[in-house]
């Protein structure tokens, strides 16, 4: 059992690291995108830089703003 319990904690840290904002940033934009490229059939290569742009920002902004 501590097999599963280290290697769940390793998936965990390496998906969610220090921010989950940022993971749950690259999960929605990579479903949209997907969304878009596969389901609408609208060419979607500009949403993922955009997102990574936006998410930079917001994670750089919330880790330097006073508190």
């Amino acid at each position: 059992m501590n097999i599963l319990k280290r290697f769940g904690s390793f998936w965990y840290h390496f998906i969610i690291g220090d921010d989950w904002r940022i993971a749950a940033g690259v999960i929605m934009g990579l479903a949209l995108t997907g969304l878009l490229a596969h389901g609408l059939r609208v060419q979607a290569w500009w949403l993922l830089p955009a997102l990574v742009i936006t998410m930079l920002s917001l994670s750089l902004w919330l880790a330097t703003r006073k508190k």
